[in-house]
């Protein structure tokens, strides 16, 4: 895109853009104060002037799918803007599950996305900016891309395979706007004046309108952390001695330093395994995979660095460089930084050298030492996760931008307070649907996954009880939710498969906002009669019918008036399930899937679509 420095616009409008179908689109921008331009596209001319500022906008008419086309913006200089096509935008909220991009699914979908090409399916990728003192008019940049086998990696790996199948049922450009942060509580999605009218944030909002309490805070923090690090690498004296280990203890990888001799242990521990490798497989390309560690690793092969990563999530899969193992022994060295918390190497992972066709695996004992030994780091602030900061920095500038409706993939960062969700997450909808002055804006979002939820110390139930928060708010018209309890991965917060959230996703907008007539979501608890002992439970969405996935339905429990639930006895019958347990006379509620990971819950319909979980109670 070609631009002088007085005519300008609105970084969403670059090239590449795509602009929403069917409705009028406002555009803006900079330019001379009081200029007067003129805006060519489609064939049309329109007219406008910047104000006394040099703020401009116009709006244009609805128009239909197309493209690419061509923009140009005249006054005393020209502006083009090249490739734009007109489809349905997608706008993607959240925390890091939304955010995670297609480079981290590689396990699952490399092949998939090796040679992809489409230039009608694009992203664009809101800057992570957060402002406590007012909502911002503009973004602070940002470009779109389209999928190329290089683009796409950086795609949201959801955002991609959502707007894959729905490019691929309708054959009409799909944009995805990107505007999800990891780690971030709903909170920080929502306006001042709705945090506000909720209540129980004055005091956090009253720092975070500080400026000066703000820099402070991040100076402080900022310097704790760099003397952390450096005393770390002073007081660790390296691994010297790697190549004689008699002094060494042992530890069997993978597994949680809980109850070792390493529970207590921040700083750094030298880890360090020895493989012999035959000649004749140097020849392939090697890659060494390490599961994840919390928190972080320097990985060395022979004494050479092969890898770093600086926190616990991402998957440790390094690349060994040709030249840098060799026949024989081969070394492989870790050293892992546990900055707070219980360190560890996480179970249920893959800890193996790959050498073309061959496999070593590397979990067993590992020789260990500790390099250096430090008092805990303290947590950091993060301000971005703090109430009202990325709603202003990057929402309200998107809020003259149409769109066709809202992806959410968030909750995992308000799994410590769920009692709170189902409010909150109301008010987040009503606060967008207000923000972009659209009531019935379409909101499809994703239920927590399966997920080991101690990994992350969160109070057990925690995720079931969010679960159930979000499946409440579906009360609210023009919503719809995916169920993942059977793609999560029950040691990885940031499960891969991201293809069927997607794909489920687009079964929901196909139905709620094409308007299609199919079936988009598992089955929804509804109502549920007490006779006798027995619970009879009914549905919606129940598609071609109930089915109990693998075998005899499982999942089920009750309770009497104690609240004690005890597994129960559950079958199909018809449309409904029945649910009874010989020891309970009185049935008082009912629970399906309750836990945080779910395990051998299966009741489906036939369409192949998980059964929300729920809890219920005799009124």
């Amino acid at each position: 895109m070609s631009k002088t420095c007085a005519l300008s616009i609105a970084p969403l409008f670059g090239d590449g853009m795509v602009l929403q179908r069917d409705t009028s689109l406002k555009i803006w921008g900079k330019a001379t104060p009081n200029e007067p331009l003129q805006v060519e596209f489609r064939g049309q001319i329109h007219l406008t002037q910047a104000d006394p500022s040099g703020n401009w906008e116009l709006t244009l008419a609805p128009m239909v799918a197309g493209g690419p086309f061509k923009m140009r913006i005249i006054g005393q200089e020209e502006l083009t803007i090249q490739d734009i096509c007109v489809g349905d935008i997608w706008l993607l909220g959240g925390q890091s599950n939304m955010e995670l991009p297609v480079s981290r699914t590689l396990d699952l979908y490399e092949q998939e996305v090796a040679d992809v090409e489409n230039p009608f399916i694009r992203q664009f990728t809101v800057p992570l900016v957060y402002d406590f003192q007012s909502p911002r008019h503009e973004l602070a940049g940002g470009e779109w891309k389209s999928v190329t086998p290089q683009n796409v990696l950086g795609f949201s790996a959801l955002g991609y395979f959502f707007g894959q199948a729905l490019y691929r049922k309708y054959n009409v450009p799909i944009g995805l706007i990107l505007t999800a942060v990891g780690g971030t509580p709903i909170e920080a999605w929502m306006s001042e004046e709705v945090i506000t009218e909720l209540g129980g944030y004055e005091h956090i909002l009253s720092q975070c309108k500080d400026r000066h309490y703000v820099e402070a805070i991040m100076r402080a923090e900022n310097e704790r952390m760099n003397n952390w690090y450096s005393k770390l690498d002073t007081e660790d004296a390296g691994c010297s001695d790697c190549y004689d280990h008699s002094s060494w203890n042992t530890f069997s990888v993978p597994n949680s330093w809980a109850n070792t001799a390493l529970e207590s242990v921040h700083g750094s521990v030298w880890f360090r395994k020895s493989i012999d490798i035959p000649v004749e497989m140097l020849q392939h390309d090697a890659l060494l995979r390490l599961g994840a560690i919390i928190d972080a690793d320097e990985t060395y092969v022979n004494g050479v660095l092969v890898g770093k990563t600086d926190y616990k999530y991402p998957p440790r899969k390094y690349k060994i460089p040709p030249g840098v193992l060799r026949p024989g022994t081969n070394t492989i060295t870790v050293r892992v930084i546990s900055n707070r918390g219980v360190g560890g190497f996480v179970t249920g992972k893959s800890y193996s050298l790959l050498v073309g066709p061959h496999t070593f695996d590397l979990s067993g004992p590992w020789k260990y030492k500790i390099g250096a030994i430090l008092p805990a780091l303290p947590q950091l602030t993060f301000f971005h996760y703090k109430p009202t900061g990325v709603y202003n920095g990057m929402i309200a500038p998107l809020s003259h931008y149409a769109f066709t409706g809202v992806l959410w993939y968030q909750g995992e960062s308000n799994t410590h307070a769920p009692e709170r969700y189902e409010e909150l997450f109301r008010a987040l909808i009503a606060n967008w649907r207000q923000t972009w002055n659209r009531p019935d804006l379409p909101f499809l979002f994703v239920q927590l996954p399966n997920f080991q939820a101690s990994l992350e110390q969160t109070p057990e139930l925690n995720w079931a009880l969010l679960r159930e928060a979000q499946r409440l708010t579906l009360e609210l018209p023009n919503t719809a939710m995916v169920v993942t309890i059977d793609v999560g991965e029950e040691n990885d917060l940031h499960p891969q498969n991201k293809k069927d959230i997607g794909e489920r996703l687009a079964l929901c907008a196909r139905q709620l906002v094409y308007g299609e007539q199919l079936v988009a979501q598992g089955p929804m608890f509804q109502r549920m009669e007490v006779r006798g002992r027995i619970l009879h439970l009914f549905f919606s969405n129940l598609g071609g019918g109930l089915v109990a996935k693998g075998g005899l339905l499982n999942g089920f429990t009750v309770c009497g008036s104690d609240e004690q639930f005890i597994p129960a006895v559950a079958e199909l019958a018809g449309d409904r399930v029945l649910v009874w347990s010989d020891q309970i006379a009185e049935p008082r509620g009912v629970r399906y899937a309750w836990a945080d990971n779910p395990k051998n819950s299966n009741l489906y319909n036939q369409e192949g679509l998980p059964a929300s979980p729920f809890q219920a109670f005799v009124s």
